[in-house]
């Protein structure tokens, strides 16, 4: 099986990465391209095996999965392009939650998917959020979930909840490191403690939560039960984050959710 990548930027470069490096993918059956050809032929310096190609539709016609992973308004013109090299044992796999399957149905003319990976994929782990279209071979959706077992946990999902989903494991690792540096910075700021000083303890406080949690010590409320004792600096910590985070949230998932409706009628219009 040749595979294809259309697109290297952050997350086709971090897919690129993370599915040679996991095993997932034999590197000399992957193609790929760019626009700017000269981060296609970055990615093969570093994977000498990797074949580079000038243009999306030579992509199309060495591998029979294509994963597409430009910007949402650029891919109708990706489309229009690979669709004479395509046939109906291709299957296209788009990494954006915008286009939902029926509208990657109704613009190609083979099996289709789509893949929101996830940054925390480089490290083989978190969450990638899967849907196929309905004509997709039980062979080729067990082939994709099996290799995407190498460098997540692969979660089917529905339309109605894709963008949710994805601001969690996809976005939530910005969301957090936007909160990360605010605390450390307010650490600065109230006291003497110096910013490497804060980022290395923030660092390494982060590393031991998520090892705390990938090995089943705890659950998120029990492990902050255990680091809150009644009456403790902890307690009068979370009573600040409590009275102050608001509809915090409620208006960032009300946000997202704006940007994906809008990010979703634009391509009405293609």
């Amino acid at each position: 099986m040749n595979w294809g990548i259309i697109g290297i930027g952050n997350m086709g470069t971090i897919l690129i990465e993370s599915l040679i490096e996991s095993g997932a993918l034999d590197q000399k059956a992957i193609t790929i391209t760019n626009r700017t050809i000269g981060k296609a032929l970055a990615i093969q310096e570093k994977y000498k095996g990797i074949h580079v190609e000038e243009d999306a539709v030579e992509v199309a016609r060495k591998a029979t999965v294509l994963f597409i992973c430009t910007k949402p308004k650029d891919m109708k013109h990706v489309f229009e392009q690979i669709e004479p090299a395509l046939t109906k044992d291709h299957c296209v796999i788009s990494i954006t939650s915008p286009l939902a399957i029926d509208y990657l149905e109704e613009h190609l003319p083979c099996q289709v998917g789509r893949i929101v990976p996830s940054i925390t994929n480089r490290a083989f782990v978190g969450v990638s959020l899967c849907s196929f279209s309905s004509n997709m071979k039980p062979e080729m959706k067990a082939l994709l979930m099996q290799t995407f077992k190498f460098i997540s946990k692969p979660i089917e999902t529905d339309e109605n909840v894709i963008r949710v989903s994805s601001d969690i494991v996809s976005c939530g690792p910005a969301f957090l490191s936007f909160l990360m540096e605010k605390m450390m910075e307010a650490s600065t700021e109230v006291t003497d403690l110096d910013k490497a000083r804060a980022t290395a303890l923030t660092t390494e406080m982060l590393k031991g939560y998520g090892e705390l949690l990938s090995k089943n010590h705890y659950t998120l409320q029990t492990l902050r039960e255990k680091v809150s004792v009644k009456g403790g600096v902890t307690g009068e910590g979370l009573k600040v984050l409590e009275a102050n985070i608001g509809d915090l949230f409620h208006k960032l998932f009300e946000a997202t959710q704006q940007k994906h409706l809008k990010d979703k009628e634009e391509q009405k219009y293609w």
